[in-house]
């Protein structure tokens, strides 16, 4: 199965109230760094949290590089969601200048 994916670029900058960002990397990255306003579901836990993840919106899904984002992305299209992964995850979104929020300990948020 292929994995629908977009580019960064190809993701509003402010995303529209009928799509959701869902960020699926542990709890230490997004401390560190995260998007305004997406929702956190790590890789980990996102077969026990179904049902936070919205289904009647775009969603598109991230990680830090890609890699985790395609496997939850794959996995909610095969349980009947229409998500598409991110390439190039949050180490994209920065460096395409991208707003973060987060930081630990009073430091800057950062993509870890």
């Amino acid at each position: 199965m292929t994995v629908p994916s977009v580019e960064i670029a190809d993701v509003p900058a402010v995303l529209p109230e009928d799509a959701v960002l869902l960020d699926v990397r542990e709890q230490d990255e997004w401390d560190a760094g995260h998007a305004p306003g997406a929702l956190h579901i790590p890789m980990s836990e996102i077969g026990g949290r179904l049902a936070e993840v919205p289904n009647d919106v775009q969603l598109y899904v991230v990680c830090r590089a890609g890699g985790r984002s395609a496997r939850v992305t794959q996995y909610l299209n095969e349980n009947g969601w229409e998500a598409v992964n991110v390439e190039g995850g949050m180490q994209h979104w920065d460096a395409s200048g991208r707003p973060l929020e987060g930081g630990v300990d009073g430091m800057e948020p950062e993509v870890i």
